[in-house]
């Protein structure tokens, strides 16, 4: 027991009669004073160097600053037979653990103060210079070389576990790289259409990317935030509903949303492209368009032809207010429509875009009521069909209407009727084109709009099909023309 080595009486049977300390005797050691005037280090240490040797003893008759100087801790208690320095906390002899006669003392760390000696020793060994390491034949140096040789092995086998370890890494970052590049290539986004100019074309109506680009750029800081959606995708998602006018929960399934969030991104998308495409659809001034007329109409009007101008009708859902329902019929297509005036000029652009009318306005009442007239001058010409009766309107703004002569009466036209007649039907089909183009690019003007869109939008005249009806116009116009086609060795800038 503790107590019983724990006594001054002890040292009598360790010493012969000449008080010489006996070979086969236990040595007998104080308890460590707390050294308080040596720095806050060396207090720390030695203060609880002596709170573990209390702890360690467990006698009732020990306090922290009463212990008696005759009762002191013999050899048997250390590992080495004597207490290790105060400083070198890690030795398993820093406290007296065995033989305690009891089992509540705290295990040594004796694989930690080995590991740690063996770290100190090997920094000493590689501080030696070189040419001096003949001269060592120390013990100590061929354990320290032996492990060395031991190290080496273990790090030799962490090198190929490093090796394949980095392999794997290696192998498994280019799959991710593959991978990710593949879901790009899926992912409805920029790279989905980058460099792929028959993509951009089925899915946009645009000629090639850079031309789809350009107008992301125009529009981008103007787009709304949208939680699942990105700006681009906001803008593709709006071209691919004109383009090809797919169900709305074919594209909610498509970009991963709901309907609601793809129904409002659509709708403001389209006032976006609305309010910063709107200049696309603009009448030029009177010497550039001159100055570019084509010379088919050169040769037969000069340079005064202004606009082509025709109405082309969008079917409808049958509204429930019979006044409605009565101002949207349309005899001609025998359905419920929206009637659109639209103007190009001579070299095939669209110039002028009317509001939508219900499908039982006349040409004629379009025309005068539209703002079109507004933008003759004096001198122009105007292509139209033979529906429209609006020639006294047109002369009111001092412009001259051509349109093709009528045979209602007449057995025969003459010959400078029969000519007149052919030039002129054949320079206003050019309006038909345009529109025909238009509507096979963009499909949704196919179909049959839902009442929701003939709403006006909020602040506004306009509705939502009105928006985009004018946006389709406006991306035609970014298009190359149907009426004049570039020169051979002219090729396309994207």
């Amino acid at each position: 027991m503790v107590r019983n080595c724990c006594v001054a009486r002890c040292n009598a049977h360790s010493h012969d009669w000449k008080g010489k300390k006996l070979d086969n005797g236990p040595s007998f050691f104080s308890f460590p004073t707390w050294k308080q005037h040596e720095g806050p280090l060396v207090s720390n240490v030695t203060k609880r160097r002596r709170l573990a040797w209390i702890a360690a003893v467990r006698r009732v008759d020990i306090k922290f600053n009463v212990i008696p100087r005759h009762l002191l801790v013999c050899s048997r208690h250390f590992h080495s037979g004597k207490p290790a320095h105060e400083m070198d906390e890690t030795h398993p002899d820093w406290v007296p653990t065995l033989h305690m006669g009891h089992s509540e003392v705290c295990p040594s760390k004796s694989d930690r103060h080995e590991r740690r000696l063996q770290r100190q020793l090997q920094k000493d060994i590689m501080n030696i210079p070189e040419e001096h390491h003949h001269r060592i034949r120390t013990p100590v140096m061929e354990t320290a070389s032996k492990e060395v040789e031991r190290v080496e092995v273990v790090l030799k086998m962490d090198c190929d576990f490093c090796d394949q370890s980095r392999k794997e890494i290696n192998r498994l970052l280019e799959e991710n790289r593959q991978l990710r590049s593949e879901l790009n290539r899926r992912e409805l986004n920029e790279e989905f259409l980058k460099n792929d100019t028959e993509k951009v074309r089925y899915y946009t109506g645009l000629p090639c990317f850079a031309v789809l680009l350009s107008l992301f750029i125009n529009v981008k800081s103007f787009l709304p935030a949208a939680n699942k959606l990105s700006p681009f995708q906001m803008l593709f998602l709006t071209l691919m509903r004109l383009r090809l006018d797919l169900p709305v929960q074919h594209l909610c399934h498509l970009f991963n949303v709901s309907h609601k969030t793809l129904s409002s991104a659509f709708s403001d998308t389209v006032d976006v492209l609305y309010a910063r495409l709107r200049p696309l659809v603009h009448w030029p001034e009177r010497q550039y368009q001159q100055a570019t007329m084509p010379y088919q109409f050169v040769e037969t009007f000069g340079k005064r032809v202004a606009i082509i101008i025709d109405c082309f009708e969008i079917r409808i859902e049958k509204p429930s207010n019979l006044k409605a329902r009565a101002q949207t019929y349309s005899h001609y297509k025998g359905t419920h429509t929206m009637k659109y005036l639209i103007g190009i000029t001579p070299q095939g652009s669209i110039s002028f875009i009317s509001k939508g009318w219900g499908g039982r306005a006349s040409d004629k009442h379009i025309t005068e009521k539209c703002g079109l007239l507004n933008k003759l001058l004096p001198g122009d010409v105007v292509l139209a069909d033979r529906g429209f009766d609006i020639r006294d309107a047109v002369g009111v703004m001092c412009a001259e209407l051509k349109i093709p002569s009528s045979t209602k009466g007449l057995y025969q036209l003459d010959a400078k009727d029969v000519e007149d007649t052919r030039a002129i039907a054949h320079l206003r089909i050019h309006v038909e084109r345009v529109i025909g183009s238009m509507r096979n690019k963009y499909k949704i003007l196919h179909t049959t709009i839902p009442i929701r869109l003939l709403l006006a939008c909020e602040g506004e005249e306009l509705t939502l099909l009105d928006k985009m009806v004018n946006v389709c116009c406006c991306l035609v116009n970014m298009c190359p023309s149907v009426v004049v086609k570039p020169k051979e060795n002219e090729t396309c800038c994207c």
